[in-house]
Formats: C-alpha cells, sequence, structure tokens
C-alpha cells in the first residue's frame, strides 16, 4: 500500500510539472525560444484565479474560467510586445527578455494590493477529501488532479489534430517559412500558443495552489518542470507529459526511501543520467521537418 500511495502522489505532482512542461515544449516548437518565464506565468495565474475565487467570491469553476482567459491574453501580449520586436535577434536576446519578464512578474506581483509577498489558500470543490479503498488512502486532490490533466491533455490533442487552427499551428511548429508561403499567418499562430501556454499554465496554477499554497514564489517550480522538458525531449509534446511523470515519480520515491535533501535534487539527478544515455531526449523527433 506504500508504494502505491506514493506512486499516486508521484504522479500527481508529475502532472503539475507536465502541464508547465507543455507549456514550454509548446512555445519551443513554434517559435523556438524556451519561456523562462513559464513557472512565474503560472504564479500570475495562481494569484488571478485566488483573485476571482478568494477575493472576489467568485464559484470556483467560475474562477478558473475565468483565470485562464486572464493568462491567455497574459501569454498573448507577451509574445506581441516582448518577443515579436526581438525577432531576428540573437537567441541569447530570447533569454534574457524571458528571464527578465519572470522577475518583473514576481516583483509586481508582490505590489498588487490584497497579493503582496503573504501566502493565501485556495480551496478547491474536491479539496481534503480522503478516499479510501481498503488500507489505501488517496487524496482527493491528487485523483482530481490526475483526471483533470487526462481530460485537458485529450482536448488539447483533439484540438491540435481534428481544427484548422490546431493544424495550422502543427504546421508552423513544423516550418515557419513554407506555413506562410500557403497562406498561413504565422504571426498570428504564434501570439495563440503563447496565450495556449499561459492558458495551460494558469491551470497547472489552480490543480497546484489547493495542495500548496498561492505565494510570490511558487513560480519556482518551473525549475523542476525544465528538467521534465529536457527529459522527455525539448521538442516533444509526450515527452513533456512523460518527463513530467518521471520526475514527479522520482521526486516521490526519493522523498520518502533517500535521505532528507535528496528529494530536491532527484529531478536534476534525472537530467544528467539522461543526457548522458541519451542527450535528446527520451521522445526526442529524430525525423526531418516536413516541408
Amino acid at each position: 500500500m506504500e508504494i502505491l500511495q506514493l506512486t499516486i502522489a508521484g504522479v500527481a505532482i508529475g502532472c503539475i510539472y507536465a502541464l508547465i512542461a507543455l507549456g514550454f515544449v509548446l512555445i519551443y516548437k513554434a517559435t523556438e525560444v524556451v519561456n523562462f518565464a513559464q513557472g512565474d506565468v503560472m504564479m500570475l495565474g495562481a494569484f488571478v484565479a485566488f483573485t476571482f475565487a478568494g477575493l472576489w467570491q467568485f464559484p470556483f469553476w467560475l474562477a478558473v474560467i475565468f483565470a485562464i482567459a486572464v493568462l491567455a491574453v497574459v501569454g498573448a501580449l507577451f509574445n506581441r510586445l516582448l518577443l515579436r520586436p526581438i525577432i531576428g535577434q540573437p537567441a541569447f536576446a530570447a533569454v534574457m527578455v524571458t528571464l527578465a519578464a519572470g522577475f518583473v512578474i514576481r516583483g509586481v506581483a508582490t505590489m498588487v494590493p490584497g497579493w503582496g509577498a503573504d501566502t493565501y489558500a485556495l480551496k478547491a470543490p474536491y479539496s481534503d477529501g480522503v478516499i479510501r479503498i481498503g488500507e489505501l488512502a488517496i487524496l482527493s486532490d491528487h485523483i482530481a488532479i490526475i483526471v483533470l490533466t487526462a481530460l485537458l491533455c485529450a482536448g488539447l490533442y483533439l484540438f491540435f489534430k481534428n481544427t484548422r487552427v490546431g493544424i495550422a499551428m502543427q504546421a508552423t511548429s513544423q516550418n515557419q517559412l513554407a506555413a506562410n508561403y500557403v497562406g498561413i499567418p504565422v504571426p498570428r499562430i504564434n501570439m495563440l500558443i503563447w496565450a495556449i501556454s499561459a492558458g495551460v499554465a494558469a491551470f497547472a496554477a489552480v490543480l497546484l495552489a489547493p495542495i500548496t499554497f498561492v505565494h510570490s514564489n511558487m513560480g519556482f517550480i518551473g525549475l523542476k518542470a525544465f528538467p521534465a522538458a529536457v527529459v522527455g525531449g525539448f521538442g516533444s509534446i509526450p515527452g513533456a507529459i512523460v518527463g513530467g511523470l518521471i520526475i514527479g515519480l522520482v521526486e516521490s520515491y526519493a522523498g520518502f526511501y533517500l535521505p532528507e535533501g535528496f528529494k530536491d535534487v532527484a529531478a536534476y539527478i534525472v537530467v544528467l543520467l539522461v543526457l548522458l544515455i541519451r542527450p535528446s531526449g527520451i521522445f526526442a523527433e529524430m525525423r526531418r521537418k516536413k516541408v
């Protein structure tokens, strides 16, 4: 029973890592930019959800929808105002822009009235429950995280495979120049991808907040999601999900079976091992891009 409980807990936190890593991968596939502000975007989503649900007393699920919508707009503006003007500049410029944006988001969050540097609780309707199966006790939060993550991933899969916009996004991620030649509005598609990435980060924040707290430093979880994206293969969407689950499980087992402190470095040890064995990641796309 012990190993099963650890596995469920590891899969749950791994789902959070997977969603944040998914944001990294979506943006990188489309624009070849690594968004180091992704964790802070998630933090902003948690505060927006807390504002709607905690401060303004909106129904929880309505607050979730509004938080995702607000963060989607933030993601689109991020792309339009900060990234598009530096197109054609060295990749280092984009790295510095996203790093700086992350610091700005974190700093601004601490100055917003009602937010600040304090810690807040955001309770979901499914929080604080326990599901008992014989001697096995499972937190309802963990089950909800796993189920909701699976539903979101299924929805994104159907969106990318069966809609014109989703197919246009796939074409753009394969070859932006060819996509532009066949009439796909590449800048608009890229902006939409940034919006979806930010919306997914907000969804991850809403899942994470009930089992932790809402605070200005919760965006540092992005430092664990980044290894998840690397482990899975930075250009692979399935790899981001699998990488997140691997990191979550390793952390869960390390925190219980290994001496104190190993849990904090377990993700990076896994990255080092994977890079030594398969430098491009587990699910790296080895085929040539389609034209």
